[in-house]
């Protein structure tokens, strides 16, 4: 039995029977096949036991009765796996499976808070009406009572429908209009062209119009917008409002050699902001982002972004930004970081007050059908992990849709969570114009064919209900269609290098200050000592009063004694100046990663925990240096690299006033998110004028841990350099890591940093820097150990090895005279600071490049390339590991061997390896 008749049921026993006599065989919530109970108290208590099953079923099962597809219920049941959902659930959807019979169909049963008692005949009938329409509901997997409750009143109270006025009729005829329109007109005047059009899947305008216009209603005030290929530039065109002439200059290729700018991107990927107006005169922000190829790699950015504007704003519910990310079927449910990105929804770190996602299924992956792309009945079954409710909604019916998302956003403003709209419709064209989609789906195509578009679909309905005359509309469409031919014309009039600066690079935040040249000043990093010795007093001091962990305790007022008697900074406390001197400024920091608050190391210890209130009451002492001074976040993230580095590349885009750090546990496992340091980290600027100066921390170092726990990869990323698009760096002492850092927010711009950062060195005494390092110094690019009156060999290095070539040059007896630079700044190439220690070693001497990675994993093909771009008359040998298939030695007999044997070789001159000449 359920609360929703137990009213009813008091009634019934009015004359002090016992109700839970009654009750003890009552019927489980979902009925099995037992048979009632030989001899019932009352028959009618029973057949409500069995009506209250029924509903039950229909309010759990209901939409896999619903009318869904476009194509009709036989195409549903031979083309999905609809039917064998139906067959294998506990009950069919008839009163027979229930116990009851047509004879019950004119009994009066309770039927729920909205239904009250009525004929059992018009309470399936409303049931069937409210979950087996045109929307189908999946709630009941979500253990939170209030939000069952919720949906149930809200879908029972109003049959899972919303009426709509003319007007509001009349907005959503418009956008499926001209959304037809504007289709077929880019279809026929720019032939064979790739767009990938929203066809088959038009109500995606109407929903997304409903959406923002709702949107000012419900207080908020930013939307955040991801989406995929398909229907970029309908919805650019008229969610985003942006101009028709604008999205013609796209297919007109007009590229002018010469002109700066980067290099730009596909239509169908780029980015726009907007300011939308609604008829009452409120507006709301409206940010698309740009996305790459890569299916669902804008996902996680997009939730980042909007975090960054909710922090930003002080928007800690999330009431006031909303994320809204579009997605394909195929993808939605092949993609692993759509997991991953769920899997943020809820965390306190990432979380956004929830997204509404909106899913084209358009039944078909390219090529792949839905019985060989997934599993699952649903390509949103993913959703069900996180408990999100999932709205199916047939893609024909814009009403439907339309309701699906007024629904979806009230929904998300009560509860702050993320819901999915799931618009079952089609594809009108192949994967993309060029393609032939009946070689593969010749029965799906041949029913598209002959299938109205959603606007006809409607008209008719409109034209039926008397909400607007056929002239009309025809006329309005005339008119369109001359506004589109008009705009044609006058881009074509247009001087392309004019045009040039008009449309082609669209920023998603402001562009200022971004310039594809280097800063050409140093910024000033250096910081006055009595304010780092006051950082470390909040760092390593701990309260009497607060029960930290013992031994905890015992380290931090040791590394204080340390600091206080030597005046030595090491590694974590150099972070912890860096951070704190930033946010004493007005500069925020977020720092996110696996472990970061403690650090992979056991390093950093950022939060400070009372060991009898574990996970209760903690200390961030970067959070309390003074009143004023800016927000500090530390994340520790979940066990994720793809998803969470974009989530924080997002974030860094939207919060160009703070500085965003992402740490790998290891820097090896940066690997798993090589889709964004490829198509973001790297390319955003240059692909779509995107600023981010994100940081990526990458442990790295050979000390025998293994092939992944040794190398972050560093090789890659060097490839990846061009243009100024990042720096990358491998600093050996605490104190350029803190000028590192400090830069990165001081420089007027400043790309994405790379940095290898250290594992041993962090407890290497001799790799600490003396505080006034930090209060005078500043960041330097190369460090020369010379000049040295008389040198056989000048060797140059970066990152850890340093520290063992010094240690076997000091010790070295007979072996070569040898001098040591390092290369703190690999990219961009510090040639003026190479050029000086070169000059100053002299001509005739070795120069070798030593390196503890394997020759193609580390830095050797890099810098003998830009020795040859460079110093074309120097000659510079390896010294280093061999070529390898794996990162690292699995044992540490073999490191330890293959170690000595570089530092051999380089320090006593050993059989070095050849040149690059």
């Amino acid at each position: 039995m359920f609360n929703n008749s137990f009213d009813y049921l008091e009634g019934l026993f009015g004359d002090g029977q016992s109700l839970e006599s009654a009750l003890d065989n009552r019927a489980e919530r979902f009925a099995t096949a037992s048979a009632p109970p030989s001899a019932p108290p009352s028959e009618i208590v029973f057949k409500q036991t069995r009506v209250d099953s029924l509903l039950w079923a229909y309010r759990e099962i209901g939409y896999l009765y619903a009318n869904l597809n476009p194509f009709g219920e036989e195409y549903a049941r031979d083309y999905t796996r609809v039917e064998e959902y139906r067959n294998s659930s506990y009950r069919r959807l008839e009163i027979e499976s229930f116990d009851l019979s047509e004879a019950d169909l004119d009994t009066d049963f309770f039927g729920g808070k909205s239904a009250g008692k009525a004929p059992l005949r018009d309470i399936v009938a409303r049931f069937k009406r409210t979950y087996c329409g045109f929307v189908g509901v999946e709630f009941l997997h979500i253990r939170d009572k209030l939000i069952r409750d919720w949906f149930i009143e809200r879908f029972e109270s109003s049959e899972n429908a919303t009426v709509f006025s003319a007007s509001r009729k009349r907005i959503i005829l418009d956008d499926l209009i001209k959304t037809e329109e504007m289709e077929n007109f880019l279809h026929s005047s720019f032939i064979g062209q790739k767009r990938f059009s929203i066809q088959g899947a038009d109500v995606t305008v109407p929903v997304l119009h409903f959406l923002v216009d709702k949107a000012s209603d419900s207080g908020i005030e930013d939307i955040v917008m991801g989406t995929s290929h398909r229907g970029r530039l309908s919805i650019l065109n008229l969610i985003l409002d942006k101009s028709p002439e604008d999205i013609f200059y796209l297919f007109e290729d007009d590229h002018a050699p010469g002109v700066p700018g980067g290099s730009g991107d596909v239509k169908y990927h780029i980015g726009y902001c907007a300011r939308h107006a609604h008829a009452d005169g409120t507006s709301v922000n409206i940010t698309l982002l740009p996305n790459s190829s890569h299916l669902e790699s804008v996902d996680a950015i997009v939730e980042g972004n909007a975090r960054g504007l909710q922090d930003l704003k002080g928007d800690v519910f999330g009431k006031r930004v909303l994320p809204i990310i579009i997605h394909g079927d195929a993808s939605f449910a092949g993609q692993g970081v759509v997991s991953e990105t769920f899997n943020l929804s809820r965390l306190p770190d990432y979380s956004t007050g929830g997204t509404v996602h909106i899913v084209i299924n358009n039944q078909v992956g390219f090529t792949t059908s839905p019985l060989r792309g997934r599993s699952g009945l649903n390509p949103t079954d993913v959703a069900r992990a996180v408990e999100a409710p999932v709205l199916h909604v047939n893609g024909d019916e814009p009403e439907a849709a339309a309701h699906a998302a007024l629904l979806a956003l009230d929904f998300r403003q009560e509860f702050n969570r993320d819901i999915v709209i799931d618009i079952v419709c089609y594809r009108r064209h192949g994967h993309n114009e060029g393609d032939e989609p009946s070689y593969t789906q010749p029965y799906m195509y041949s029913l598209i064919k002959d299938h109205q578009s959603a606007a006809a679909l409607y008209l008719k309905k409109c034209l039926e209900e008397g909400v607007v005359e056929s002239g009309e509309i025809e006329e309005s469409r005339a008119a369109y269609i001359k506004s589109l031919n008009e705009a044609l014309s006058s881009e074509r009039r247009k001087n392309p290098g004019a045009a040039a600066g008009s449309a082609e690079k669209t920023d998603v935040r402001s562009s200022a200050g971004v310039r594809t040249g280097a800063d050409p000043k140093t910024p000033e990093t250096s910081v006055p000592e009595n304010t780092l010795q006051a950082i470390a007093g909040k760092v390593l001091q701990v309260p009497e009063d607060f029960g930290m962990q013992p031994r905890l305790r015992r380290l931090l007022e040791g590394n204080y004694k340390k600091f206080t008697e030597s005046g030595m900074v090491d590694w974590a406390l150099a972070e912890s100046m860096a951070f704190g001197s930033l946010l004493l400024e007005g500069i925020p920091v977020r720092l996110s990663g696996q472990d970061s608050e403690r650090g992979t190391f056991s390093h950093r210890h950022l939060v400070w925990w009372e060991k009898e209130r574990e996970n209760c009451c903690s200390i961030i002492p970067l959070q309390g240096l003074s009143a004023d001074q800016a927000q500090f976040a530390v994340c520790n993230s979940p066990l994720a690299e793809y998803s969470v580095l974009a989530f924080e590349f997002g974030y860094s885009v939207s919060r160009m006033d703070a500085l965003v750090l992402w740490e790998a546990q290891f820097g090896d496992f940066v690997n798993g998110a090589q889709v964004i340091v490829d198509s973001y980290v790297a390319a955003a600027r240059s692909k779509w004028n995107v600023h981010a100066d994100l940081v990526l921390l990458l442990p790295h170092g050979y000390e025998g841990l293994g092939p992944e726990h040794s190398n972050g990869h560093l090789a890659r990323f060097l490839q990846l350099c061009a243009e100024n698009n990042m720096t990358v760096c491998n600093p050996t002492t605490p104190s350029q890591y803190f000028h590192l850092l400090r830069n990165q927010k001081k420089r007027r711009y400043s790309p994405p940093l790379v940095l290898m950062t250290p594992k041993s060195l962090l407890r290497l005494p001799a790799s600490f820097s003396p505080l006034g390092e930090l209060a005078d110094g500043a960041f330097r690019k190369a460090i020369d150990d010379g000049p040295s009156d008389v040198t056989d060999r000048l060797l140059f290095c970066s990152g850890k090895i340093y520290y063992e070539l010094k240690a076997a040059q000091v010790g070295a007896e007979g072996g070569k005279r040898v001098r040591i630079a390092r290369m703190e700044q690999l990219y961009p190439f510090p040639a003026d600071e190479i050029g000086v220690i070169l000059k100053s070693h002299g001509t005739g001497n070795e120069i070798f490049w030593v390196q503890e990675e394997p020759k193609n994993r580390g830095a050797w093909t890099y810098i003998r390339g830009k020795f040859d771009e460079d110093f074309p008359e120097t000659r510079i040998g390896y010294i280093g590991r061999e070529p390898s298939a794996s990162p690292a030695a699995g044992t540490m007999k073999q490191h330890r061997e293959e170690q000595g044997s570089i530092v051999l070789r380089a320090v006593k001159g050993i059989a070095a390896q050849g040149a690059n000449r």
